[in-house]
């Protein structure tokens, strides 16, 4: 029996200007959703993703909004919403990371972390969850990272962010999984973007890319590829769970 398709459905994804962002909306745009395109600050690089979305074949908005602020990102869904229709899918994507030591993680270098990075994720979530009851349906992927599983000693924050994130998704699955709401999560391991490319150097790089059993690095399609999956209804039976993406560099039980 076939499952019902995403077709004109309407899709945030916050980040999804460029990277994975940019993958993610690419997937559901040929899944036949429409798609909102959050940005923080790079509009050309969204405007570029939402015209991409429409040669696609489905309707794109770009919309501007720091997910760290409550009011901003109210906003945003009213905008969307207003322009596209009801949020039935939502793909938590914006982050920052940071690649310092333990000596030299300020407070307002650990604050934005966690502000951006775990308290958007709810920021956007709250303001859409209640359409999402109301309507007795949603679907949520929050993009966490393999940081949120394995220590990361030189990216304190942002792992910790990342791991609360994960317990964010499955705690928050059990208590609306009545709704027909249903809440994953992916955690991709090195993917071919731009920042890790800018912080590594090439070869780190190598050196990642050889401790990986894959022997590749990850692309934005694969880690696209499982946002879909687990939107769709090919995961029905599925909330509360973090995917590892990771060609094999992470193994969970």
């Amino acid at each position: 029996m076939s499952t019902p398709s995403l077709a004109g459905r309407t899709a945030l994804v916050t980040g999804g200007s460029r990277g994975i962002g940019r993958g993610i909306c690419l997937r559901l745009a040929r899944a036949g959703v429409n798609v909102a395109v959050n940005y923080h600050s790079d509009e050309k690089s969204a405007r570029e993703t939402a015209q991409l979305v429409s040669e696609a074949g489905t309707t794109a908005h770009t919309v501007q909004a720091d997910v760290a602020s409550r009011d901003e990102v109210d906003a945003m869904v009213n905008e969307v919403t207003d322009q596209l229709g009801p949020i039935d899918l939502l793909v938590n994507n914006a982050g920052i990371f940071e690649f310092v030591p333990h000596d030299q993680i300020t407070p307002e270098l650990w604050q934005l972390t966690l502000d951006t990075n775990l308290t958007g994720a709810y920021n956007t979530i709250w303001a859409v969850k209640p359409g999402m009851l109301q309507r007795n349906y949603g679907r949520i992927v929050n993009v966490s990272s393999i940081g949120g599983i394995r220590a990361r000693p030189n990216s304190i924050a942002y792992a910790v962010s990342k791991a609360g994130l994960i317990m964010l998704t499955k705690s928050l699955a059990e208590a609306v999984a009545d709704h027909n709401l249903r809440i994953n999560g992916v955690a991709p391991g090195l993917t071919d973007t731009e920042l890790p490319r800018q912080i590594a150097g090439a070869a780190e790089m190598e050196k990642l890319v050889n401790a990986t059993p894959m022997k590749r690095i990850g692309q934005p399609e694969d880690i696209a590829n499982v946002v879909h999956f687990l939107l769709s209804d090919e995961s029905a039976f599925m909330t509360g769970q973090t995917i590892v993406s990771s060609g094999g560099r992470v193994l969970l039980p």
